[in-house]
């Protein structure tokens, strides 16, 4: 390389949109849906992907991703790709909710679908609140986590015990992969960039259902 020359390194996936994002600073969101489309790029899969979004902070990634795309009801993502997943089989379908969203008003949705083994990948972005709403306590928010609802922190006799999303999906006999990562740092990236790669592989692979669970910060 001559003098004065620069190699491009890191580039944008050509499945995400070049557009200015909404989310708030240090939201885990951006980074999320650049591995999503990252691995749809590397895999081919731009055209033949189908995202679904439900309500929530996710609920505006169809302005981000260079995809074909459907917004479903609060909770309902998993119902909505099963539905699409039987009626195109040949496309690959995914979810893409928060944990208010898939934790809470979805779980029966998300528990089924992974019961009757569609096969569909799902992303659970999980920042332990209900981020868009205001920061109350979500069913995954952890014992004395302080949270808008929850000024003194979540109280295990009042509260109960957050629900382990991967633990309780990875009981079910159908599920052909679990895995939980973390964006907070370059390392964790890297391994959740690989573990979102395998997920979409499982798919086109016709293995079942398979779930990624990202912890993400929400510092707003």
């Amino acid at each position: 390389m001559n003098e004065g020359q620069r190699e491009l390194v890191f580039d944008r996936p050509k499945s995400l949109e070049p557009v200015a994002s909404h989310y708030c600073p240090g939201c885990g969101h951006g980074v999320a849906h650049r591995l999503v489309t990252k691995a749809l790029d590397e895999l081919g899969l731009q055209e033949t992907a189908v995202g679904c979004a439900p309500v929530g902070c996710s609920a505006i990634m169809p302005r981000y991703f260079d995809v074909d795309m459907i917004l479903g009801p609060h909770g309902r993502a998993p119902a909505v790709a099963t539905g699409l997943k039987r009626a195109i089989p040949d496309k690959v379908i995914f979810c893409y909710q928060g944990d208010g969203d898939m934790a809470a008003i979805g779980t029966a949705e998300i528990i089924h679908a992974a019961a009757r083994g569609e096969n569909i990948t799902c992303f659970l972005i999980n920042n332990a609140i209900y981020g868009m709403t205001g920061g109350q306590m979500a069913p995954t928010t952890i014992i004395d986590q302080v949270t808008t609802t929850s000024p003194l922190g979540r109280m295990k006799d009042c509260a109960g015990s957050p629900l382990k999303m991967a633990e309780i999906l990875a009981t079910i006999d159908e599920v052909s992969y679990i895995e939980r990562v973390s964006v907070d740092n370059a390392v964790n990236i890297r391994r959740a960039e690989e573990s979102v790669k395998k997920a979409f592989i499982y798919q086109v692979e016709g293995r079942g259902f398979s779930m990624v669970e990202i912890l993400s910060p929400c510092p707003t």
